[in-house]
């Protein structure tokens, strides 16, 4: 099975329009990882990378990293429709209630953080796979 990582800052050059580009890679990906961090929310990138994920039905692997699920909120800043503020929250939500990966960057191993993900994003994609060979032979 080929796997191919995307990485914004490893994948794109100066030009790039970064929600064209993204939201391709998005698109076209069977697994995304989550990085939830105590200041995620106040990212938009990252709430709408998130939304387009859950929005596309992929399967995404969460990583609480220095930060609990509950402490996870979209806040009304004023500046986003409110249209936007319920397709985050609902993403978010959804996010927060799939089983993930915890880190604490005081007492965690990195090297077991990154095999946990490895393995989480593997066992992903194979389940993903066996699935479509499944509904194959049933056409």
């Amino acid at each position: 099975m080929g796997v191919r990582s995307f990485l914004d800052s490893m994948n794109m050059k100066p030009g790039d329009k970064l929600f064209d580009h993204i939201d391709r890679a998005i698109i076209g990906s069977k697994v995304g990882v989550a990085v939830f961090s105590p200041r995620y929310c106040e990212s938009y990138f990252c709430l709408h990378e998130l939304a387009l994920l859950m929005e596309t039905k992929k399967k995404v692997v969460p990583i609480f990293y220095d930060v609990k699920p509950s402490q996870l909120v979209v806040k009304d800043n004023g500046t986003r429709p409110a249209k936007e503020l319920q397709r985050f929250s609902l993403a978010l939500e959804e996010a927060k209630y799939t089983v993930g990966l915890t880190f604490d960057s005081l007492n965690g191993d990195w090297s077991e953080l990154l095999r946990d993900a490895s393995d989480a994003v593997m066992i992903n994609l194979l389940e993903i796979e066996e699935e479509y060979n499944r509904m194959k032979r049933k056409h």
